[in-house]
């Protein structure tokens, strides 16, 4: 074997390498190119409003549910709860400590989501599967009443509202569409991040054994409670900060009851569909989400058709095609949109080459 042998595949494992490193960086400033730039510069206020804050927000908390069901393999019905945690506790901080910035803000709402998350996360030390969906529903029915039944939370307002103060950050004013959009933007790539990066540490792969066997990860090492606990926090700090985007960023205004069971049902959903253990595919989950009211609003409105006119039927129709589809990708596809995508692409590529 020659000199040259033994160099070149190396080399070509290298050239390749650095190719697909390219290509990564390539499609990363397309990616903050058309986020930050051809969107806000393009896209309408109702655009932006309607449509694209609400559907990145709640890519985000899909991606915060998805981080404790589908990488650690663990349960939880009360998604929505966390949300208000974040939302409630976003709302005192700026109200009670206005010298703080909004991004402390945010980092220390989420942290307030956290501790709420593990708290309500240690029966997953006992129990697992139903038993352990139906401890985090307890989360869902306690926050739920204690932001309605306790009115410091909301300034001992008479409404039990909560209403967006004033969005800057360093002297710049976001309360326009676009500076919401970019608030939101900004804050979605900073939790993007953070979930490539724990999923892809060694408590990412600690969650994976977990999920595929928790007693053969206990006998390899694991600290199977710790990651759980860990898993908990992760989950709740993102789903935290998401429900402060959803309040402030979109609704405006909130109480105890909009972050309520359905919110929770509405992240278990985008999970579902866009597909589990991944990150990019909660988003597909929440733009059908998003998107499948107003097509069906429009249909009613161009068909003339009666039953799809009728708010009330339209309302149950969306239901049944929300339960269709699911019922569909659990049977056909468990993966989600995410993996139909994958392999479309990967077809459209072999017929290209």
């Amino acid at each position: 074997m020659s000199a040259s042998d033994t160099i070149f595949p190396g080399e070509a494992r290298l050239d390749i390498g650095q190719r697909r490193a390219a290509l990564r960086l390539a499609l990363l400033a397309a990616a903050l190119l058309v986020t930050f730039g051809a969107v806000p510069a393009l896209a309408s206020d109702y655009w932006l409003s309607s449509i694209i804050i609400p559907a990145l927000v709640m890519g985000l908390a899909g991606i915060g549910l998805n981080l404790l069901m589908g990488f650690a393999g663990l349960v939880s019905i009360g998604s929505a709860a966390f949300m208000s945690v974040g939302a409630f506790a976003t709302y005192n901080l700026l109200l009670r400590a206005p010298g703080l910035p909004l991004p402390i803000v945010l980092v220390l709402a989420g942290l307030c989501a956290a501790a709420a998350g593990i708290l309500f996360g240690l029966p997953a030390l006992r129990i697992r599967g139903f038993y352990l969906g139906a401890s985090t529903l307890g989360a869902q029915f306690f926050f739920e009443w204690l932001f309605t039944n306790y009115a410091w939370f909301s300034n001992d307002s008479q409404s039990l509202t909560i209403s967006a103060p004033r969005l800057e950050l360093f002297g710049a004013d976001l309360q326009s569409a676009t500076g919401r959009y970019l608030l939101v933007a900004a804050v979605g790539l900073a939790l993007i991040a953070l979930a490539f990066a724990v999923t892809r540490s060694r408590i990412g792969r600690d969650w994976a054994a977990i999920r595929d066997m928790e007693t053969a990860a206990a006998v390899i090492g694991v600290p199977v409670a710790r990651r759980k606990l860990q898993a908990y926090a992760v989950s709740s700090f993102v789903l935290g900060i998401v429900g402060a985007l959803w309040a402030f960023a979109y609704l405006g205004t909130a109480d105890g009851h909009t972050f309520n069971l359905d919110k929770s049902f509405q992240i278990l959903f985008i999970v579902l569909i866009g597909g589990t253990a991944t990150i990019f595919g909660n988003f597909l989950g929440a733009a059908f989400i998003v998107l499948t009211p107003i097509l069906l609003d429009r249909l009613g409105g161009t068909s003339g058709l009666g039953l799809l006119s009728d708010p009330g039927a339209a309302a149950n129709l969306q239901h049944i095609i929300f339960g269709a589809i699911i019922v569909w990708l659990l049977v056909k596809e468990p993966d989600g949109l995410s993996a139909l995508l994958r392999r479309a692409t990967q077809a459209l590529a072999r017929r290209a080459a």
